[in-house]
């Protein structure tokens, strides 16, 4: 089943008097259980495709269907709501609250779904054991490396299993070790079923997905580069 079906998606930005077209005429399907990277330049309308994808913003013209629900036109409180139970997003900046631990940090988005307390904190603490932090559960991003703070943002992605996972540039903060952990983490949840959009600029990191596709002046092509998904992060791209 097609979790994301866009058709004819178009995105306009108008600024003193200038009319620029970031995404023309846009099509892409993703079923269940894919694990879809995203490659582009900067400029090239990557990053307003993630805002479209996690709801994040509207088309201008064209039909985006996430899990069955046409969320094209639907106004931001209702968009809010769509991005609360359907979307885990993990940010190439983390993204967490520098004042709440790990703990904290994946309830919170649990405390907004109107998730009972015993049981928001059960899902919080098994998503960072899943992520092997049942040890860090107290400490603050400022006591954590950047992976695990990464792995922390994965936690929260993950703890209510929504539908989708959206991964804007997942590894662009870390060093070449820490980004080959983090997206070992990935590949580990697209081996269990999850339905993962990778949305990077590094051609050796979305050689990981299950399927590509190329966005080039806000056109979407599909990629030459594709690869088995599944296996290991390789030896070959380390320190790439």
């Amino acid at each position: 089943m097609a979790l994301i079906e866009m058709e004819g998606i178009c995105r306009v930005y108008r600024s003193g008097g200038n009319r620029v077209e970031v995404l023309r005429d846009v099509s892409l399907t993703v079923e269940e259980g894919d694990f879809l990277a995203v490659v582009g330049s900067s400029g090239s309308g990557k990053s307003t495709l993630m805002n479209l994808l996690g709801c994040l913003d509207r088309p201008d013209a064209g039909r985006y269907l996430l899990d069955g629900e046409d969320v094209s036109a639907m106004d931001e409180e209702r968009l809010g709501r769509i991005r609360n139970r359907k979307i885990g997003f993990i940010f190439q900046g983390f993204h967490l609250i520098p004042t709440l631990n790990a703990l904290e940090n994946v309830e919170l988005p649990l405390f907004y779904r109107g998730i009972p307390p015993a049981r928001r904190r059960g899902l919080a603490e098994a998503a960072l054991a899943r992520m092997g932090l049942s040890e860090r559960l107290t400490h603050r991003p400022a006591q954590l490396s950047g992976g695990q703070q990464q792995r922390v943002a994965i936690a929260r992605a993950i703890a209510a299993s929504p539908p989708l996972i959206l991964a804007d540039e997942p590894t662009g903060n870390l060093d070449s070790a820490t980004g080959r952990e983090v997206m070992e983490c990935l590949l580990s949840l697209g081996r269990e079923g999850r339905t993962i959009v990778l949305i990077t600029h590094d051609p050796s990191v979305a050689a990981l997905a299950g399927r590509t596709v190329r966005i080039r002046d806000g056109r979407l092509e599909k990629s030459p580069e594709t690869a088995p998904f599944g296996g290991p992060v390789p030896s070959a791209r380390r320190g790439q």
